[in-house]
């Protein structure tokens, strides 16, 4: 009896919770003590405590210091870099040459991308308006600290269309050297699949090939999930909470809580209502069953991290076929950063209205074209969509000092925000596959309404 009532093992989710509160209150707590050893002029204690747990130690001033939870936290996030362009390369090109009837890509393909853009252009219209309302309030109204911007990540001058012209690289190996040209690999994909669709049994070997890669990627995405995710999320939040300072902490709190709840109201209305509006399906089993993949990217702020999951839930739990979600999600991981538009739009009139600029409606529709254009063509890779504030800002002329000032301080508290952003993404990469399986009669809805 005692070997057939064997304790069964804590599930990844409930080690994610954990992780994430345990880190969430750890964090505040080192933060009450720097306040409490700041004022009290014992400020050296706590640089110590720094030095051994939270300091960034690529800095050049950091030749003594250990930065235990920075090192945790950076190797977990550059295990899952590691694994990004060959996850997209991988299930997109063996998606598209396993795919039984090529004819139907193009459909599919069309109604994937224009319920993408549908989703940014309603999240971008419902985030530009709250924002613009708290905006009129007088909430975004605050006195901005000074701030070293000297480090702040910017970028010349950015046109948006240059996004379409580099998603088409003109050497295919450049674009597996880095992790910002992921639309290119998504290109680089699909033409390898389709080719390998046309030639068939001659792609064999190529084929046989990807799918001993596709194993690789699965076990070691596993392993690093989770074995290490846990452990790392909980040093990273911890870190992100024990490092801020109160300086910055209070004039952005709003900025943080309104795009963190315009972030989780969007997940909870225009997915849900979409499915509804286009497939009649009862909405409260598809945010039921889709919460979980929601926390899990959260909790690792990473959209490729989640894909597994994502892909496993959207099977599984939404009936969704193997065929369709091996195109939808792998794309939407790539171009629907629907989220990273919704905290673009908050973030532009934050800057601006703490900056002193008077934004106004004309101001928010060209953020929106700005921040669509530049968000598809965003890495999958955190921090990437808040470094593209800048494009927008510098696309509305919006590069003052203090400008620059509110831009370091959305840098700083990027995660918190972040974290809504990601599961917004990961959510639409789930309602749209749900949506198109549903549009090419190839949801199972048997198992998509079992409870």
């Amino acid at each position: 009896m005692g070997e057939n009532q064997k304790k069964k093992p804590m599930t990844i989710m409930k080690k994610m919770v954990i992780a994430l509160f345990g880190g969430l209150a750890l964090g505040i707590v080192f933060l009450l003590i720097r306040e409490s050893l700041t004022a009290n002029g014992q400020d050296h204690i706590w640089q110590v405590i720094n030095r051994i747990l939270f300091q960034d130690i690529t800095k050049e001033d950091s030749f003594k210091s250990i930065g235990i939870f920075y090192i945790i936290g950076q190797l977990f996030m550059q295990g899952l870099q590691l694994a990004i362009v060959p996850l997209v390369l991988v299930s997109l090109s063996l998606a598209l040459c396993s795919m039984s009837n090529p004819e139907k890509l193009g459909k599919i393909a069309g109604k994937t991308l224009l319920c993408f853009v549908s989703f940014y252009a309603v999240g971008a219209f419902c985030a530009g308006s709250f924002a613009y309302l708290i905006k009129t309030l007088g909430w975004f109204s605050v006195e901005l600290p000074a701030a070293d911007t000297s480090s702040v990540a910017t970028m010349d001058s950015y046109n948006p269309l240059v996004t379409v012209v580099n998603a088409v690289p003109s050497n295919i190996f450049s674009v597996f050297t880095t992790n910002t040209s992921i639309l290119a690999v998504v290109v680089v994909a699909v033409i390898i699949g389709l080719c390998m669709n046309l030639l068939r049994e001659k792609a064999d070997p190529l084929k046989k090939v990807l799918e001993s890669l596709n194993e690789i990627i699965k076990v070691y995405m596993e392993f690093l999930i989770n074995k290490i995710s846990p452990v790392a999320i909980f040093c990273m939040i911890t870190r992100t909470f024990a490092t801020y300072g109160v300086e910055y902490l209070q004039p952005s709190l709003t900025y943080i809580l309104a795009t963190i709840f315009i972030g989780l109201l969007l997940v909870f209305t225009i997915y849900p209502v979409g499915i509804w509006l286009t497939t009649r399906l009862n909405p409260f089993i598809f945010i039921k069953k889709v919460l979980k993949v929601g926390l899990f990217a959260a909790a690792t702020n990473s959209s490729a991290a989640t894909l597994p999951l994502n892909k496993k839930t959207c099977i599984e739990e939404l009936g969704c076929s193997e065929e369709i979600s091996s195109f939808v999600l792998p794309t939407g991981m790539t171009i629907n950063m629907n989220g990273t538009t919704v905290m673009h739009m908050m973030a532009i009139t934050f800057i601006a209205t703490s900056a002193g600029i008077d934004i106004r409606p004309s101001h928010l529709v060209l953020a929106a074209f700005l921040s669509i254009c530049t968000a598809m063509g965003t890495p999958a890779i955190p921090v990437a969509g808040t470094t593209m504030v800048f494009a927008v800002l510098n696309g509305l002329g919006f590069n003052s000092d203090l400008c620059m000032i509110g831009y370091a301080l959305v840098l700083a508290m990027n995660y918190p925000p972040g974290m809504a952003v990601i599961t917004l993404n990961v959510v639409g990469d789930a309602a749209t596959n749900v949506i198109i399986n549903a549009k090419e009669k190839e949801l199972d809805r048997e198992i998509y309404n079992k409870q």
